[in-house]
């Protein structure tokens, strides 16, 4: 039988990992975004896991809002890379400073 600690620990790896990943990369700005992401999806776990261990829909259906944010967030953060990378051939994280008004 799965523990909550178990799924408590596997978010906690997760979101160490993604905490690592921004940190030590701050040049690829895909990476960056990934590791975004893998941040919802410990939060996400931590949601369902907390819902399932005490019978409750709440955890569930703050997964979804949680999810629909991730997909608006990646949809919006891809398209604005891909203009990005169209003007100026690159999408170096140092290079965007350029979109300062």
């Amino acid at each position: 039988m799965i523990t909550l600690s178990d799924y408590l620990i596997l978010a906690a790896l997760i979101f160490s990992i993604s905490l690592a990943g921004i940190v030590i990369n701050r040049k690829n700005i895909i990476v960056l975004l990934m590791c975004i992401e893998l941040m919802l999806l410990s939060v996400n776990i931590n949601f369902v896991a907390f819902a399932a261990f005490l019978n409750l829909i709440a955890g569930e259906i703050f997964v979804f809002f949680i999810l629909t944010v991730a997909a608006a967030e990646a949809a919006i953060g891809l398209a604005i890379l891909v203009l990005f990378y169209r003007r100026k051939g690159s999408i170096n994280v140092d290079e965007m400073n350029l979109l300062k008004g």
